[in-house]
């Protein structure tokens, strides 16, 4: 091992020849980062509008989050669940009184495994009836493992792997008569994404939730609300189904919840979380004490700064910023805002606006090849936002003519 600084070329060689190449990389080094600024290893600065793929809610070290984990990193860093720990106790209270049904949490330490414990979950609720299905929607994305992966459908993601689990059923997202189609007396439960984040940030069609309550009722069925992406007041409320008029049964958290460090959980009533007895499952690292408190640090953050109204007030000046570009430029096809989440669909391939943005210092992404997603952190300035919206503007119109 070395001490000393290298260059972004030769990290990203020493990357090419030790690191399995599963992602696709930008040829940029990044090695230090502060509110929504990141810094390659030769000093250059970036905006960041997509702050660890939607993780950095409070962008790049935030400064609770940091005191936090340093504090906690001096006292105790990991004891297994056989043993309490304080911030994991206050964390899951914190999270339960946020919900409107007293939640109860299981910790993890991903969006995937969240998912993974609540596919478990509702099927450990259905088995004594002979439940074990599952409705997911066309456009979802509920993560990488075997289960979760068998959860999305979408069938580029399960190429080369299949076959996928049994026990799922796919309906059109939006769709509430197909939704009812595909229950039958073997399903346990629907899960889905209030807003399609992967899928090209698709909010939920009025009534569409309602109705899958709905249907839940009538059925006897869980109703599993994946918000790895929404919750934790992204889109302005603590959780996203918050914005609607109905109560899920079961939570997923991640990304966000501790301000970027790795955490998952889940959020389910205390009829439906009882189940999960010893023994039925369990995450070595879930809810560790430095995790924990960073996901406190994340909440106090949240409220001491005001930063679920501001998270509507980011989203009002996206929107009318992009609304304004779409009048000019008809590459624009679409925009669609909820909170600090915007989606700007395209008439063409999203990846050439994408390299031209990281060319001008912006980093943003683009999903389903023709959407451009942003997840700014909820400390973003107004200015940022101007310079930000100035060069996705301008290379949309470097292309378009």
């Amino acid at each position: 091992m070395t001490t000393e600084t290298l260059s972004s070329e030769q990290i990203i060689a020493l990357a090419k020849k030790y690191v399995i190449g599963n992602y696709t990389r930008y040829p940029v080094c990044l090695v230090r980062g502060s509110g929504s600024w990141v810094w390659d290893a030769e000093g250059n600065r970036y905006l960041d509008f997509f702050p660890g793929w939607g993780c950095g809610l409070l962008g790049h070290c935030p400064p609770r989050i940091v005191q936090a984990v340093q504090e906690q990193v001096a006292l105790l860093i990991h004891v297994p669940n056989t043993w309490y720990t304080e911030p994991q106790a206050l964390l899951a209270q914190a999270l339960g009184e946020r919900t409107d049904f007293g939640g109860m949490s299981f910790f993890c330490n991903s969006g995937t495994e969240a998912n993974e414990a609540a596919i478990k979950l509702a099927r450990l609720n259905g088995k004594p009836k002979g439940k074990y299905k599952i409705v997911t929607f066309t456009g979802s994305f509920h993560g990488r493992t075997m289960g979760a992966l068998t959860a999305t459908a979408q069938p580029k993601y399960h190429a080369g792997v299949e076959p996928m689990l049994p026990g799922f059923n796919y309906a059109g997202f939006g769709d509430l008569d197909g939704a009812a189609k595909v229950i039958d007396g073997e399903t346990c439960a629907i899960m889905l994404e209030p807003i399609q984040g992967e899928g090209g940030v698709n909010p939920a069609p009025t009534g569409f939730l309602e109705g899958l309550r709905e249907l839940c009722d009538k059925h006897g069925l869980l109703l599993i609300l994946d918000e790895v992406q929404t919750g934790m007041g992204r889109t302005g409320t603590w959780y996203a189904y918050q914005h609607w008029n109905f109560k899920p049964d079961i939570i997923t958290l991640a990304k966000a919840l501790a301000g970027g460090v790795a955490m998952g959980g889940l959020v389910a009533k205390p009829e439906v979380a009882e189940k999960l007895k010893p023994g039925t499952h369990a995450a070595t690292f879930g809810g560790n004490p430095l995790a924990a408190r960073a996901a406190l640090a994340t909440l106090e953050t949240i409220e001491q700064e005001g930063l679920l109204e501001r998270a509507t007030q980011i989203g009002e000046r996206f929107r009318n910023r992009f609304l304004a570009l779409k009048e000019k430029c008809p590459l624009v096809t679409d925009v669609r805002v909820k909170g600090a989440m915007i989606g700007v669909e395209l008439s063409v391939e999203g990846a050439p606006v994408v390299q031209g943005c990281l060319e001008k210092g912006l980093l943003i992404n683009c999903t389903h090849q023709t959407v451009l997603r942003l997840l700014p952190a909820l400390t973003v300035s107004d200015e940022q936002i101007e310079d930000g919206c100035d060069i996705i503007e301008n290379v949309l119109l470097s292309l378009k003519a």
